[in-house]
């Protein structure tokens, strides 16, 4: 009796266990299917534009921005004056100065478009500062989007400024007050305490500065640019120089050949006439030797060599009449006074030859002079 009855107590035991079990199941099942799927999405960019720290950095960004165009300009616009120079100087300028400006100006130009790219291309400061400025932002986005959908029991969280295209989204599911009410909270816990620490980071610059590597790049361009700069100033010294020289030499000896003039005037009475002819013959030369230095030197060359050509004929026929017949000395007077009259007359035309090349080169200049004033 006793063990049938333990047999049934057992058996009824292990009904209401399985009783029990189905019933559990049949409740989790009707859970489960009452519990419907939670969606939400977030708008980033309203979270950026309301995000204190980040608007404050843009705007420094900005301002960076400007400061980097306004220095382009400012560049191209010195290239620019320095090309309409170069094109009002071309006309005075040799060959090989103006090859030169040219290459300095193309420099220029390269080391403008080498800035313009190390700031704005893809690779450039611009990028480089606004992924680490919103690089910290979208952290905190993401870690608040994490913190809510774990806490609110959110299935999924789609953004929607992203490339997710949604056609149509209640306000109900935006939760994107709750990541900036989240994330505000979270700064405001790691917000300095000390009035010295505060003071600091209202001081600190939000924008990260460009790595080490684009300071050096940047000090080597600067540096490189100061030494060409150095090199030209050096190279147009020289040359004013050079010019100041020539200018003193040509005005010392003009000076020089204007005191034998005079010497020779004043001592002209205490002179033979063959002297005096000796010394305005040698002022006239260095008249003449001043006024055809400034002479194309390949003319120069050929009408020199015509008087040395001409010289050695007059020698030859002097030396081929003086065998034929013979001279008396009256005669032989007259032939030396007869060539220095002549030989006078030769530096005259010289002279008056250099001077009028003088004249007509001055004039030249002058209209040229004139062009560029009007150009300008």
């Amino acid at each position: 009796m006793n063990l049938l009855t333990l047999k049934l107590l057992k058996l009824t035991s292990f009904k209401k266990a399985c009783i029990l079990f189905f019933l559990c199941l049949i409740g989790t099942s009707i859970y489960a299917q009452k519990r419907s799927v939670r969606i939400g999405y977030i708008d980033t960019e309203y979270i950026l534009e309301n995000v204190t720290e980040y608007s404050n950095a843009n705007a420094q960004l900005d301002s960076k921005i400007q400061q980097w165009k306004s220095e382009i300009e400012k560049r191209l616009t010195e290239l620019e004056d320095q090309k309409k120079q170069l094109n009002n100087e071309r006309i005075l300028l040799t060959n090989e100065l103006i090859s030169e400006r040219e290459e300095d100006l193309q420099i220029i130009e390269n080391e403008i478009i080498e800035y313009q790219q190390n700031r704005f291309g893809p690779n450039g400061d611009l990028m480089i500062q606004k992924q680490q400025l919103i690089q910290p932002i979208q952290d905190q986005i993401f870690a608040a989007v994490q913190e809510i959908a774990a806490s609110k029991k959110y299935d999924f969280i789609f953004d929607k400024s992203a490339d997710v295209v949604m056609l149509y989204s209640a306000d109900r599911y935006d939760i994107s007050e709750q990541v900036l009410r989240t994330i505000n909270r979270s700064s405001k816990r790691t917000q300095v305490d000390s009035r010295k620490e505060r003071k600091e980071a209202e001081e600190e610059e939000m924008i990260v500065e460009v790595d080490g590597t684009k300071d050096d790049r940047q000090r080597l361009l600067d540096e490189r640019k100061a030494e060409r700069e150095a090199l030209l100033e050096e190279k147009r010294q020289k040359k004013l120089d050079a010019r100041e020289a020539r200018r003193k030499e040509v005005q010392a000896k003009k000076q020089k050949a204007l005191d034998k003039r005079a010497k020779a005037k004043s001592g002209k009475t205490s002179t033979t006439p063959e002297t005096a002819t000796e010394a305005k013959e040698d002022t006239e030369k260095s008249l003449t030797t001043e006024s055809t230095e400034k002479v194309d030197p390949r003319e120069a060359r050929k009408k020199e060599l015509a008087a040395k050509k001409q010289k050695a004929l007059d020698k030859r026929a002097n030396a081929k009449a003086e065998k034929t017949t013979p001279k008396t000395t009256a005669a032989k007077a007259s032939e030396v006074l007869n060539d220095r009259e002549v030989r006078k007359k030769a530096l005259q035309e010289k002279k008056k030859q250099a001077l009028a090349e003088r004249k007509a080169r001055l004039e030249a200049q002058k209209k040229k002079r004139d062009s560029i004033r009007n150009n300008k």
